[in-house]
């Protein structure tokens, strides 16, 4: 009975009316899609760029500012090669004016040396004109000792003169004798050494004076006190001269 009642409702003319709805066809549908998409993102595009706006950033503001900016990098990096440029050529020209000081520092201690033997030269040969005649003694004018390259390896110079007549050249030769000072305890080196190697370069043949120049050797920690010339005649086992020269 319920069943029944129900279908008879349901098919009975006192049933709910039938809604009818018309349907857009697809060919409008995918205008009004686009429409929207469009509308969409100028709508987006609009936010986006009043947010850009309101937060201080306006796009033809910014794209001046790039310019500007780098407008004032191409002025920055070319002042910079130019200043690299003027570096560079000052300090060609103070490595220029180093080199010259450093000759002209050379040439004035040459010139300086120089100026010193010649005054020393000048002096000698006052002495040697000026010389007593009735002197005819032998005398150490100079003996000069320095320090040379290698350690404990020294230059001596000894410049020799006979005053007086001077009748006839003086020959024979000349002894050094080195006083050293090694820790505390005195030595002694002979020049010329006992084999004689170099004895030649102590022989003497003058009439008014003689330059003697050599090396010698000795501890590096050695010190040097004075040296004593020996000259002797040839012939003569004494000295005709003996004189002590104080180096330290």
């Amino acid at each position: 009975m319920i069943f029944a009642r129900k279908l008879k409702r349901k098919f009975s003319i006192a049933s709910s009316p039938l809604a009818v709805r018309r349907q857009l066809a697809w060919y409008w549908r995918i205008p009004l899609v686009l429409l929207l998409m469009i509308g969409g993102l100028g709508l987006a595009w609009w936010t986006y760029d009043a947010g850009m706006r309101f937060a201080g950033f306006e796009r033809g503001a910014t794209s001046d500012e790039l310019r500007e900016l780098r407008d004032k990098v191409s002025v920055m990096e070319r002042e910079n090669v130019s200043m690299r440029s003027q570096v560079a050529q000052n300090e060609r020209r103070m490595q220029i004016e180093q080199a010259t000081q450093a000759d002209l520092a050379r040439s004035v201690k040459v010139l300086e040396d120089e100026n010193a033997h010649l005054k020393e030269d000048i002096a000698f040969f006052r002495k040697l004109m000026s010389a007593d005649k009735n002197d005819g003694g032998l005398s150490v004018y100079r003996l000069k000792v320095e320090n040379n390259v290698l350690p404990g390896e020294y230059r001596y110079q000894l410049l020799l003169l006979q005053g007086g007549q001077r009748e006839r050249e003086f020959q024979g030769k000349v002894q050094l004798l080195v006083n050293l000072q090694l820790d505390g305890k005195k030595m002694f080196l002979t020049l010329p050494s006992a084999n004689g190697k170099d004895a030649q370069t102590y022989n003497l043949n003058f009439k008014f004076y003689q330059r003697l120049e050599g090396t010698f050797q000795i501890m590096p920690r050695a010190q040097i006190k004075n040296i004593q010339v020996r000259v002797f005649e040839n012939g003569s086992q004494q000295p005709k001269l003996m004189q002590t020269v104080n180096i330290s």
